[in-house]
């Protein structure tokens, strides 16, 4: 089986949505030996890279023009079998490319594209998949809404990657110059969209929080934007500069020591489609908080795995009920959450997902 994928990102990408085509399709190269991937991104690593075997991808093309000229030629040499669009703008140039070949198409959904209604060129391609991959239910429920009758959905959560696994917690905090400190953390872009990952919530919150044991509570931000400006400005008018720490882009090789340095994961978000940075925390060992807003409820597991905030309101007072709480276990917690969110269960899923094009039918999941 030959598959075309038309992605923003992957392979040399940074961020939630590359990260999830890096391993949708390294699963799908892991489904069959006799299964070939060639990626087309619009953004990534100025060269053409050889993932494995049977995963190949194409320098990347920023124009719109050349992108669509370049997708053609690939399916035009690749002649696919399916054609897997990653994002909702690829998805009117992904259906030519499939009546054309005859392939069949794939749409990949991440959230919050779907939050908005669609404009009819970007929901007839999703109507016309023969599957669509949702990151949550929350997408799959957003998606169903403007879809009407037609269900052609498919869940398919973000998967924590081995990387992320607890390992020692003292060396991660000297590392970060955190030792003696109770930590909170935050991962994400500084998205100058007012609240919309929520690092401001946190901030705000700050000055309300009390640690048992008197240790300086320390807020780590890590990430980079442009609303880094407006953070630290809010901070100090908060009166919390001194407890709050931008860390900016933080490599992904030492992201799995930043969230064992941490004692809360909190991201207090309103945007999030799933939310990997979640599974991440927890994987380590570190409990996570996040609201219940989008798909959030999903990587926390409605709340057994991690802290649901019912409204912005509250996450004051449940931070400093968390603090003043032991933390569980954290081996039992990366346990559980890679039982549900790891490579295997992962694997499993795309697996049957994709076995439903070849029964020509999508079960209602």
């Amino acid at each position: 089986m030959r598959v075309l994928a038309l992605v923003t990102d992957a392979f040399g990408g940074y961020g939630g949505i590359a990260r999830y085509n890096c391993d949708l399709l390294g699963a799908l190269g892991g489904i069959s030996p006799d299964l070939s991937v060639v990626v087309q991104p619009r953004i990534g690593p100025d060269r053409a890279v050889e993932v494995a075997g049977n995963i190949r991808q194409a320098r990347p093309i920023l124009s719109r023009t050349r992108f669509a000229l370049a997708a053609a030629w690939q399916a035009f040499k690749v002649k696919p079998d399916i054609i897997l669009c990653g994002h909702v703008y690829h998805g009117p140039l992904a259906l030519i490319l499939t009546r054309l070949s005859g392939a069949k198409l794939v749409s990949q959904l991440h959230g919050t594209e779907v939050w908005q209604a669609l404009h009819w060129r970007h929901l007839k391609p999703l109507l016309r998949s023969d599957l669509v991959l949702c990151v949550s239910r929350d997408t799959k429920a957003r998606y169903r809404q403007q879809a009407g009758i037609t269900d052609n959905s498919f869940v398919l959560a973000n998967m924590v990657g081995p990387a992320f696994t607890p390992g020692d917690r003292s060396l991660a905090r000297q590392r970060f110059a955190v030792d003696g400190c109770r930590v909170l953390l935050s991962v994400a872009r500084l998205d100058t969209r007012d609240g919309y990952k929520g690092q401001d919530r946190v901030i705000q919150a700050l000055p309300h929080l009390r640690d048992p044991d008197g240790q300086p509570i320390v807020y780590l931000i890590a990430g980079q934007g442009e609303d880094r400006i407006r953070l630290e400005q809010l901070a100090e008018a908060h009166g919390v500069s001194d407890q709050v720490r931008f860390l900016g882009k933080v490599p992904e090789a030492d992201l799995p020591d930043l969230y064992r340095a941490a004692d809360l994961f909190v991201l207090p978000s309103t945007g999030e489609g799933f939310g990997i940075v979640y599974l991440e925390a927890m994987a380590c060992g570190t409990p996570a908080v996040g609201l219940a807003v989008g798909g959030v409820p999903d990587p926390l597991g409605d709340g057994e795995l991690g802290t649901l905030v019912p409204v912005a309101e509250d996450l004051a007072a449940i931070l400093q009920g968390l603090i003043a709480t032991p933390a569980p276990d954290g081996a039992e917690l990366s346990h559980t959450v890679r039982e549900r969110f790891g490579p295997i269960p992962f694997q499993t899923r795309v697996a049957q997902a994709f076995a439903l094009l070849t029964r020509n039918e999508v079960e209602l999941q």
